[in-house]
């Protein structure tokens, strides 16, 4: 069963149960997907559904930072459910030590030595990453790693 097929089922189960927080997550999921799918005329990959789910994520984030900007409590603890919601189907985060671990293995394989090879460690780097880290996390460890 695919990723797109476990939130349909998730979503119906929500729908059973009346949780309103995952049924609206999973349906504003799922229509994301859609949408992509709809731009790639057929289904789309579980990795593109992965890239999906983790740029709602990271949307969720920014907007939890402005909701506390603006003194809405309420509005930042609904996104914050949504987020434990989307992240239940993402795969485990890497650490920031797992992320300089495979950022050295990366900068040797590249032959890397100042900060001006960045772009050819992050090209290195980005697809073992990817869905795992958080872009500006890991290009802040390879500009770590370079410059000292």
């Amino acid at each position: 069963m695919g990723l797109s097929d476990r939130l349909r089922q998730d979503m119906q189960k929500a729908a059973k149960e009346k949780n309103s927080l995952a049924l609206s997550a999973l349906r504003m999921a799922l229509a994301e997907i859609k949408n992509k799918e709809i731009e790639a005329r057929g289904p789309i990959p579980d990795e593109a559904v992965l890239k999906t789910l983790a740029s709602m994520v990271k949307r969720r984030r920014e907007s939890i930072e402005y909701f506390r900007k603006g003194n809405r409590p309420d509005l930042e603890e609904r996104e914050t459910g949504e987020i434990a919601i989307l992240e239940a189907y993402l795969p485990k985060g890497l650490s920031e030590e797992e992320v300089a671990s495979l950022a050295r293995e990366a900068i040797a394989a590249a032959g890397a030595s100042a900060p001006s090879d960045m772009g050819r460690v992050m090209k290195e780097l980005m697809p073992k990453v990817a869905g795992r880290a958080d872009g500006k996390m890991v290009s802040e460890v390879v500009r770590r790693l370079l410059s000292g």
